[in-house]
């Protein structure tokens, strides 16, 4: 159990599972879709020998990981949980091995182009996660977060799009993490194990005191949104093993604090070479230190961009002050709240639309895109606004949604909780919704099923830098089109990842003070507190290094386009680019370019 795998678990159940796809359920989801009048995708003929050599992988991956299974629509894998063990552990690693051996033997022969791309993606992906898995065996006692990985576990069954007859295995699975359902021992008997065996070998790294006071003080909301959503559905026979598994995770949590929490690490950096591995998993490709020149100098060129937009919205609205600064702060005043807030960015993605049809920027699908309010517990597991992927498997109509978590639940030494003022005013809907929404991640996810892309490309070439990238690269599509209210956000949105390039590696390398971090953040990119709380916790604990691959794909992404540009003077399309692009899946931002430089622009001459 690496302390990867448990982030992933709670933070992010969509992304636990090896992505891949099984012959069978191909075609159990082409029955789904003739069933629901709707078109199985036509993939290209190497897409299926590819998915035959990722079936390997997938195979191991829910069989020890089952939510993940369920994540991905599979309702077999439903009613078991992911066993904590370390020999459980071991016999993955085993298993995974032997498929490493069968792919990389597959990569020695002669294989189609597209095909032989797939094969190195997986083989790249499984060899970092052994390494990764190696370091954390070695050195990292984890902060096993018990009361998150039920609900990551839960949530996933619980979810509007899940089908009513899969709801009542959550049932099951409560019976299971409590421990009384036959042959399962209770979870946090089992992350006590793990805890306690790495916590006496010698030269251990400790989690960090911040993040568990933190998450601890959060807990409840976790144990209170998995009542919600049993009740919500009206499930049956769950309260007496919940009430046992409430008092387990209770008793834990006392346990963390009275045996970890001491020795729990005072300053929250990463070790050099931990933080290398993150950067990598998130598919940054050059040290910290040079993304951190690059981000300096954007974050003043676009403070210097942002000033004469703030200038004529100051003349427009005879404000006191024209300082960017001042007029974002002007412009957050004017929030939307409760019922409001859905229907204004519904009517916010209509304009957008609007404006990608007539511009001919990438082609849409003609269905409408999902957008929803989180509760306080999906708050918790993610602070940020950002899009929920579909399931790739055995899709039965599920589409991503954008969700919008509107407050920070309290933490150490608060009382109530604050409130994020960044995302509810009506400047803010142009760029959040590009970039969650379309023509940003929603489009960018719901393509590759509805294209057929190889799932490889979905799971194993899946980092921050090819799917942030993305989704930055298309506020900047829709940037030129907005209102001058919704270009200075745009920017100062854009100014945020500038900022997070910088700010996360510094805080890592001790460079930087969580108190400065503050101060950029709050006083230069306008940001509430609650929101530069969510920021800190991010580049300290929650995932450091991720917060660097926005800018850094975005700045990929920027480079290619001129390349092509270049490449093909007037004869340069947008919308066939963009297309192309999403076409490709999430490929890693190499391979996107050589497929771009090699295959569409030699398309493109003729």
């Amino acid at each position: 159990m690496s302390q990867q795998f448990i982030r992933k678990l709670v933070r992010n159940a969509a992304f636990i599972a090896c992505a891949s796809c099984l012959p069978s359920l191909l075609l159990a989801q082409a029955k789904s879709a003739a069933a629901s009048n709707t078109s199985a995708p036509l993939s290209p003929s190497w897409v299926a020998i590819s998915n035959a050599y990722a079936n390997h992988l997938v195979q191991v991956g829910f069989q020890h990981h089952p939510e993940g299974g369920s994540s991905q629509g599979l309702a077999e894998f439903d009613t078991k949980i992911s066993r904590f063990t370390l020999a459980d552990q071991e016999q993955e690693r085993k298993e995974t091995e032997a498929v490493l051996v069968k792919l990389k033997a597959a990569a020695a022969q002669d294989q189609q182009k597209d095909v032989a791309q797939d094969l190195q993606i997986m083989i790249r992906r499984v060899e970092l996660n052994f390494r990764e898995e190696d370091f954390a065996r070695a050195h990292e006692v984890p902060f096993a977060n018990a009361s998150g990985i039920v609900f990551g576990g839960l949530r996933v069954l619980l979810d509007e799009q899940t089908p009513d007859a899969r709801r009542s295995a959550a049932v099951v699975r409560i019976r299971e993490y409590a421990g009384v359902e036959p042959g399962y021992t209770p979870l946090v008997d089992l992350l006590k194990q793990r805890v306690t065996t790495q916590m006496a070998k010698p030269g251990v790294f400790f989690p960090a005191k911040v993040e568990m006071e933190t998450e601890l003080a959060r807990n409840s909301n976790y144990v209170d949104g998995v009542a919600a959503l049993m009740q919500k559905y009206k499930l049956e026979g769950w309260q007496e093993p919940f009430a046992k598994l409430k008092k387990q995770l209770t008793e834990y949590d006392a346990w963390l604090r009275a045996t970890l929490l001491p020795k729990a690490r005072t300053d929250f950096r990463q070790s050099p070479e931990e933080y290398a591995l993150a950067l990598e998993g998130y598919g940054i490709d050059i040290p910290p230190a040079q993304v951190a020149i690059m981000a300096h100098q954007a974050f003043r060129d676009i403070q210097a961009e942002m000033q004469p937009i703030a200038a004529q919205i100051a003349k427009q609205r005879n404000l006191p002050s024209n300082d960017y600064r001042d007029v974002m702060r002007e412009l957050k005043k004017q929030q939307l709240v409760g019922e409001a807030i859905l229907p204004f960015y519904q009517a916010r993605l209509g304009q957008i639309e609007k404006i990608i049809r007539e511009q001919q920027i990438v082609t849409l699908p003609d269905r409408p895109a999902r957008i929803r309010i989180a509760s306080a517990a999906e708050t918790v597991q993610q602070p940020a606004p950002h899009m929920s992927p579909p399931p790739f498997l055995h899709n039965t109509g599920q589409k991503g949604e954008f969700v919008l978590p509107l407050n920070i639940p309290a933490g150490p030494g608060q009382t109530v909780s604050e409130k994020y003022d960044d995302f509810t005013f009506d400047a803010a809907g142009w760029t959040l919704t590009a970039h969650e929404a379309r023509p940003g991640h929603e489009l960018q996810f719901d393509s590759m099923l509805e294209r057929g892309v190889s799932l490889a490309r979905v799971r194993y070439a899946f980092n921050s830098t090819n799917v942030e990238g993305w989704g930055l690269y298309s506020e900047y599509l829709i940037k030129p089109y907005m209102p001058l209210e919704g270009q200075l956000v745009s920017l100062d949105f854009r100014l945020l990842r500038a900022a997070r390039a910088f700010l996360d590696p510094e805080l890592q390398s001790g460079q930087a003070t969580v108190e400065g971090a503050y101060k950029v953040l709050e006083n230069d990119v306008v940001a509430s507190h609650a929101f530069a709380q969510e920021e800190v916790e991010r580049y300290t604990y929650r995932s450091p290094g991720q917060a660097n691959s926005y800018f850094y794909g975005y700045t990929k992404l920027i480079a290619l386009r001129q390349d092509v540009e270049k490449a093909l003077g007037p004869k340069f399309n947008q919308k066939k680019f963009h297309d192309f692009l999403l076409s490709q899946g999430l490929l890693p931002p190499d391979l996107m370019r050589k497929a771009v430089m090699e295959e569409f622009v030699p398309s493109q001459m003729h």
